[in-house]
């Protein structure tokens, strides 16, 4: 995939500030593609840490709110509207 962006003026200035011989990047290219990864790394962090808050809900449930299914059980459930 290519991306075509135009930015101008603070923004210009931002990342020209981090490309070349004085920023951390050689090229726009190598930003952009960092500022995905990290996005991406973000993303994915978030989702992660919602998981993990509903597994400590679930787990702090007391233990006689928990049923017994079995494979058929759960397509049962998993099949109702």
């Amino acid at each position: 995939m290519t991306l075509n962006v135009r930015i101008s003026g603070v923004l210009s200035d931002f990342v020209a500030a981090h490309v070349g011989d004085d920023g951390a990047y050689e090229n726009v290219s190598e930003y952009v593609r960092d500022l995905i990864r990290r996005d991406r790394e973000r993303s994915e962090a978030a989702t992660f840490e919602r998981l993990k808050a509903e597994l400590t809900q679930a787990f702090a449930e007391p233990e006689a709110s928990y049923a017994t299914l079995d494979a058929d059980g759960v397509i049962a459930r998993n099949s109702r509207p």
